[in-house]
């Protein structure tokens, strides 16, 4: 890992693979993670990242696991970092705290409203969007930028050319390259891609991919997220939800395919989101053979 930055992977003709991970609530919750992460090494992924809690209710937790993965795990790593309940000064201190830990890639995002809230609701003194968040981090040190993009448009979007005029103000304040929120249709990303290019948005475009491990689970992380399962797919699924093991192997299975797709259509990277589990991901990973940037 002779540079830790993230965009410097890119354009050496090998797509990067990635994973998320989330800070977990206890430590039982942390022994698994660190469990799962071991599991994962053997894979050489080319980063990962971890997530960001709504009100800062992770931020320590987020530095000191980025901080370790990378120093101690030898993996190259990102920290998400969000507006939510933070003001300008905060967000400041934050980024000084990764700098300083030799974390150079950060994921900016504009956050989820925390628990109990409906609308973002932007913090006095704070950013109410991702643009402003990218522009202010782009100033503080030299990082590695990363933002999110929707294939299908964010759920609290008006339509998708305000979406991608939304991304392209990102990527004009400093963002080095975008990570697609989870989707199950590939021509869904093929139709962003093509629309980010054709708008002037010219930076890597990441391809995020979530396996189904759990009927009920993907459903609720799709209300929430605004993407859609096509109708073969959910038929399916929803015909093996009584066999766990079944609901697993299919989602293994249509991940993987989405994969290869992917890949042979130019996608430049591809990240997991892996929800602190590993089985699921190693198989996938193993399946495609891929050579990938590391």
């Amino acid at each position: 890992m002779s540079d830790t930055r993230i965009d410097a992977l890119f354009g050496r003709g090998k797509p990067t693979v990635s994973f998320e991970f989330f800070p977990p609530r206890n430590d039982a919750g942390f022994q698994q993670l660190y469990k799962t992460i071991d599991e994962l090494r053997s894979l050489h992924p080319s980063y990962v990242s971890v997530t960001y809690g709504a009100g800062g209710s992770t931020r320590q937790k987020t530095v000191e696991l980025v901080e370790r993965i990378q120093r101690e795990i030898g993996i190259r790593s990102m920290a998400h970092l969000t507006c939510v309940g933070h003001t300008a000064d905060e967000i400041g201190s934050i980024l000084d705290d990764l700098w300083k830990a030799g974390i150079n890639n950060v994921l900016t995002l504009r956050g989820d409203p925390p628990a109990g809230q409906t609308q973002f609701v932007k913090t006095a003194g704070g950013f109410g969007y991702a643009d402003e968040l990218v522009q202010y981090a782009r100033g503080r040190h030299d990082f590695c930028i990363g933002v999110a993009g929707y294939p299908e448009g964010h759920p609290q979007c008006l339509n998708r050319i305000r979406d991608l005029e939304h991304l392209k103000r990102k990527v004009d304040n400093g963002a080095n390259f975008v990570v697609t929120q989870l989707f199950f249709d590939n021509q869904d990303f093929y139709r962003f891609r093509d629309a980010a290019r054709a708008i002037g948005i010219a930076v890597p475009i990441v391809a995020g991919i979530m396996p189904i491990l759990n009927v009920g689970q993907i459903k609720r992380f799709i209300s929430m997220c605004g993407a859609k399962i096509p109708q073969p797919l959910l038929l399916k699924i929803e015909s093996l939800e009584h066999d766990p093991e079944a609901v697993h192997a299919a989602g293994v299975d249509f991940a993987t395919a989405q994969c290869v797709d992917l890949l042979a259509r130019g996608t430049e990277g591809i990240h997991f989101y892996t929800l602190n589990r590993s089985n699921a991901t190693v198989q996938i990973c193993k399946r495609l053979g891929t050579p990938h940037a590391e």
